[in-house]
This record gives structure tokens, C-alpha cells and sequence, in this order.
């Protein structure tokens, strides 16, 4: 019976994706019976194509090829349906204009295609970019005067996958060493797919330059592949991996401690010691010295505030990626990006630096965080 809801809910989630759009730009312009045949042709093909390309792409075969075109499907029709409803009130505004038929479902659809197609466009150009460096000042009272300025790099949500982007962690690396921050930190997402597939994109991470530490987490991706797998190879990179566990750091007699624990999907994953262990990360921390703590997604901060966590530093949102993708994911998690107080805990959420799946950002660039701790 769960798998006939599953399949259902497959089934109406595509017709609506791909049968609004159609219905604007084929189907109500009335063009003539060629364009109409063709228009529907396309939108047919590519509703069948599409959930098979999602599982041959991101099921277990992991078909890459499939992957980039199922990826690129899903952020075109997301935009095309996002502005096909909107433009339902351009449609109202030309009736009550006067506009006749059938120049105004026309004209809607012209509309209609040309947004979708500048965002699309925009939006692939602002997620294959380099990100931009976010720079942010959080206080932390706690914090002994020989920190002051502590300069952390936050990157998050890299998400290497189906598209080769060596290049742009090349490119990546060379940004956060031009920072020269004390620290960095990888708030998980690291990569989509096995250590052997993906490691090429990976390893120039190992080039980070940070001379107090640098700083990984699980997030629910790598628990989607090989978690266990990920931290045993950021670990040979030279990359401090805070699996449940904490690292103090010191200068000029001030003392902070970056504590790490794993994305709640770890904990039914099956791997032994896998899943959020806040209590074991934090064991024998002294509670004068302040606690930065890594969690992937930014709800777990509900845990923080319990233990007065000082700053807790997440991902996983994108900042919804592809507009208005956000209003669903701030059904689940308390915040989207940005500095938010908590209670006693701080937390600042990354948009993240890469993208999953659709190579698209719309209303929601990616970021380096630059984040400068100062005492009180």
C-alpha cells in the first residue's frame, strides 16, 4: 500500500510540474495544429523521460549521464511551473485591459517563456560561479581576548556529483586560501556518490591552508552513499573529522573548542556509532571555554540551546536554491541562511557553496561565510 501512495504521489507531482507549463505555452494560446502537435510532443516526452532519469541517475545504478539531464529537466520545469502560475495574473491584468484572444494566452506565454529562460540562464551562471565571500562579525562573549578576530571560513553544501567540477574546487581552494583564515570548516554535503567516483573533485580540498584548523561534518548526503567512506578520506586530506567528537583550539592563552556531530539521518543508517551524539561531542568541555559546534542541518540547534552552545554553524538549506523553493523548506527547518539567535545559541546558516542536483540558483546565491569571532 506504500508503495502504491509513493507511486500516485510520482504520478501527480509530474502531470501538475510538467502539465501547467504545457497547458500556458501549448495548449490555451491555441497556435496552429503543427506547434500544438509539437509543443505537446515535447512536454510528453520529457513528463515520461524525466522520473526515469531521476532513478537512473540518482538510484543505485547512478547513471551520471542520466543524472545531468534528469538534474537539468527537474530545474527547468520547476521554473517554467513556478512562472506559469504566476503569470495567471498577468493573464487577469490583459482581460481586464481589453487584450482579446487570441493574443492574450499568447502574450502570457511569450512572458511565461522568456522569465523562465533568463533564470534559468542567470541561475546557472551564479551556481557554476566561485562563491562570493559573505563577511560576518558574531560575538561571542565567552571568548578570551587572544581569539579576538578569529577569521573562520565556512563552506558547506559542495555537493560534487554528476557534473565534473574539479576545476571549480580547484578554484574554490585558491578563494579560501586568498582569505587566509584561521580556521575552515565543511559543514557536510560534501558529495553525491562514492569515494571512488567522486574523490577527483575532492581532493583538492586537501590544499586548504588553515593554520588552526580545518573542520568536516556528515551532512544527509553522505548517508545517502558512504559516510563512514567520506570521513576515512577527509581524514587522509588533512581534514580534522568531528564525528560526534571536539578539537580545542588556543592562541595567546584563550582557549575555544570546535565541537562536530553527524546529520540526523545517521542515526538509521546502520553504521555502528553513526547519528547526532551531542553529549559525546561535548564530553569534558569546560563550560568557561566557548563551544562552536558544526551540525549540517540548521534544526539541531534545538539541541545546542540545551547545552548553551555559544555558536552553532549549519547548511543544508541552499537558501532554498531554486526561488520559490524556499516557502517548503522553511517548513522544516527554523531558519534559511543568515545569523539567528537561539536562546543562548547563536546560529549562522550558510546558503551553502555548491548546488544538488539542478545546476541552477535562483534568488539564492551560494557563499563562502567569512565569519570574524570577536569577544564581548
Amino acid at each position: 500500500m506504500v508503495g502504491v501512495r509513493r507511486v500516485a504521489f510520482v504520478v501527480a507531482a509530474v502531470l501538475l510540474l510538467f502539465g501547467e507549463p504545457w497547458s500556458v505555452l501549448v495548449l490555451l494560446p491555441e497556435w496552429p495544429v503543427a506547434g500544438t502537435v509539437v509543443g505537446t510532443v515535447v512536454f510528453g516526452v520529457a513528463a515520461l523521460s524525466f522520473p526515469v532519469l531521476m532513478v537512473l541517475g540518482h538510484g543505485p545504478k547512478q547513471s551520471d549521464a542520466a543524472a545531468r539531464v534528469g538534474d537539468v529537466t527537474l530545474g527547468a520545469v520547476w521554473v517554467l511551473f513556478t512562472w506559469s502560475v504566476l503569470t495567471h495574473v498577468l493573464r487577469l491584468v490583459l482581460l481586464v485591459s481589453g487584450v482579446d484572444d487570441p493574443a492574450r494566452p499568447r502574450i502570457v506565454a511569450g512572458v511565461t517563456l522568456a522569465v523562465a529562460a533568463v533564470l534559468l540562464v542567470s541561475g546557472n551562471r551564479t551556481a557554476m560561479r566561485v562563491p562570493p565571500v559573505k563577511a560576518v562579525d558574531v560575538v561571542l562573549p565567552k571568548l578570551g581576548a587572544g581569539l579576538d578576530g578569529l577569521r573562520v571560513a565556512v563552506i558547506t553544501d559542495t555537493h560534487y556529483g554528476p557534473l565534473d567540477r574539479t576545476r571549480w574546487s580547484e578554484r574554490l581552494v585558491a578563494e579560501l586560501n586568498r582569505l587566509r583564515p584561521d580556521v575552515v570548516c565543511h559543514a557536510g554535503d560534501l558529495a553525491d556518490g562514492s569515494v571512488a567516483k567522486r574523490r577527483k573533485q575532492v581532493d583538492p580540498l586537501g590544499g586548504v591552508q588553515a593554520p588552526l584548523g580545518r573542520f568536516y561534518i556528515t551532512g544527509n548526503h553522505e548517508y545517502f552513499g558512504e559516510a563512514q567512506a567520506w570521513l576515512d578520506h577527509m581524514a587522509s586530506l588533512g581534514w580534522d573529522t568531528l564525528h560526534n567528537r571536539s578539537t580545542l583550539i588556543e592562541r595567546d592563552g584563550a582557549r575555544l573548542l570546535f565541537a562536530g556531530i553527524d546529520d540526523p539521518t545517521g542515526a538509521a543508517s546502520g553504521l555502528p556509532g553513526h547519528g547526532p551524539d551531542l553529549a559525546a561531542a561535548l564530553d569534558g568541555s569546560d563550560p568557561e571555554v566557548p563551544v562552536v559546534l558544526l551540525a549540517h542541518q540548521p534544526k539541531q540547534v534545538a539541541q545546542a540551546r540545551e547545552e548553551n552552545v555559544d555558536l552553532q554553524i549549519s547548511g543544508h538549506t541552499h537558501g532554498g536554491q531554486i526561488w520559490p523553493f524556499h516557502l517548503l523548506v522553511r517548513l522544516d527547518q527554523p531558519t534559511l541562511s543568515g545569523l539567528t539567535r537561539h536562546g543562548p545559541t547563536q546560529l549562522y546558516n550558510s546558503r551553502g557553496s555548491g548546488f544538488w542536483g539542478p545546476p541552477f540558483r535562483v534568488f539564492a546565491p551560494n557563499e563562502i561565510a567569512l565569519l570574524t569571532l570577536r569577544s564581548a
